[in-house]
């Protein structure tokens, strides 16, 4: 048997490969497909099935991609009106090499979520491993908040009879591949550790450990992020997506870049906040590399051009891969006038003008509050209930664009974060709206904390 487990990273989604023969099928699939083929190329595999668990909404699903390459079978669950694929049936199998796949229908995530178990002939045939999408992680389960309130307690009492009736009962010895890890937007707390049984969540598993009552109580009173991206991957992924290959955006000098944005391109600056505060292009958004993935989706347009900013050209790859797994296929091109000026040095070195964001720290912060400076936090609900600096306001970070008329322009404002990182953009983004008088507290919440600056907490009632 061949298993490969494929991570996307920032996203935390885990895709896989599971082989037998000659045969493979692929599960959940990312758009950036070629990896899939190297895997079979290697073992040489022919991919004959390409099964998904549910309709995604954090990402831009491959199957049509990589279908593209292969002749295999799209295969999800029902309910749906896909315009691509065709639906399995609870209880059907599918035989890859020696290996049987048993396609179960699991809702609660969503109503088509579907898990897939999967036993080898060649042994004794009881189950080995369950691929089971985003209704159980390691140390979680899938949120049931996606289709609003209203629809919450039905998900969430699905959700529990998915899990405990038809889950669990495969056996504790079965090998858990969910297709999510630590920090993914479709669980509330998923471990970072990768790697579980059955037996090990129903032993340890918090959501596991509670009664049917307090399960469906919980779930149907949990609320997580929603980042209005979702609604474009909901689209792409039952329609199909657009099979495009993954966008090489090219090197611009400044004036080219100037043109474009003077045109309505939108330029994203993705260095850390120290490099963001001490000079930026104007009216651009900062959003660091590494939170590419997690926040882009939240502020950047799908009609117009990207234009990027790079911490090091180095990382064009990865920066350009984490937008394309999103749906973004319109990345113009980048700052760079030459091998040894990409970067915001090329901007500023032709003398063009540019911004920048004051910085203060724990201590300088500490000195100014109730001198009229406005604290905005732009973490998210539970993070500023949990401990936040006296007096301090809350808007979301993702939130902060469609509410900036909520902020106060006649005063300076200062943002705050766990790091530093949300609040630069939070910062970028107020800047966009006029804000003139913008700084950031650097090292943000844990910095405050670590000089045990007072803070103020909230119930969660």
């Amino acid at each position: 048997m061949i298993f490969e487990k494929v991570k996307s990273d920032g996203l935390a989604h885990i895709s896989y490969l599971l082989g037998s023969g000659r045969e493979a099928a692929v599960i959940d699939p990312r758009r950036d497909c070629e990896i899939y083929l190297e895997i079979a190329r290697e073992n040489n595999l022919e991919i004959r099935y390409i099964l998904e668990t549910h309709r995604n909404e954090d990402y831009v699903i491959g199957s049509t991609a990589l279908q593209r390459d292969v002749d295999a079978e799209v295969l999800h669950g029902p309910g749906l009106d896909f315009g691509y694929g065709k639906t399995v049936e609870d209880g059907e199998k599918i035989e890859v090499g020696e290996l049987t796949v048993e396609a179960m229908h699991t809702p609660g995530h969503t109503d088509e979520s579907m898990s897939y178990d999967v036993s080898d002939q060649s042994t004794d045939g009881d189950p080995i491993m369950v691929f089971t999408g985003d209704a159980l992680f390691v140390g979680d389960v899938g949120r049931t908040d996606l289709y609003g309130p209203d629809e919450a307690e039905r998900l969430a009492t699905d959700l529990y009879h998915s899990i405990f009736e038809r889950i669990l009962p495969l056996g504790d010895e079965v090998i858990l591949c969910p297709a999510h890890g630590g920090g993914s937007v479709c669980g509330g707390s998923i471990s970072e550790r990768e790697e579980s049984t059955l037996g090990l969540e129903r032993a340890h598993n918090p959501k596991l450990q509670m009664g049917k009552e307090e399960f469906i109580d919980y779930k149907s009173r949990e609320t997580l992020p929603v980042p209005p991206y979702f609604k474009m991957m909901e689209r792409h992924n039952l329609q199909g997506p657009p099979v495009v290959d993954p966008p090489r955006p090219q090197p611009m000098d400044p004036e080219k870049v100037a043109e474009l944005q003077g045109q309505g391109a939108v330029v994203v600056d993705t260095r850390l906040p120290g490099a963001f505060s001490a000079a930026h292009i104007p009216n651009s958004y900062n959003i660091w590399t590494g939170g590419l993935p997690l926040y882009s989706g939240w502020v950047l347009p799908y009609d117009e051009p990207i234009l990027l900013v790079l911490e090091d050209a180095a990382k064009m790859d990865t920066v350009s891969s984490y937008l394309f797994r999103l749906g973004y296929d319109n990345l113009n091109g980048y700052l760079c006038s030459g091998p040894q000026s990409c970067g915001l040095e090329a901007w500023y070195s032709q003398g063009n003008g540019f911004e920048s964001v004051a910085i203060v720290s724990a201590r300088q912060l500490e000195g100014k509050i109730g001198s009229g400076l406005n604290v905005l936090d732009v973490r998210g609900e539970d993070e500023y209930r949990g401990g936040h600096i006296a007096g301090a306001s809350n808007i979301h970070v993702g939130h902060l664009e469609e509410r900036v008329h909520e902020v106060d322009s006649e005063r300076p404002v200062v943002t705050v974060c766990g790091v530093g990182t949300r609040s630069s953009m939070g910062a970028s983004i107020l800047k966009r709206a006029g804000h003139d008088d913008v700084s950031l507290l650097l090292g943000g919440m844990m910095a405050w904390n670590k000089l045990g600056l007072p803070v103020e907490a909230h119930s969660q009632d």
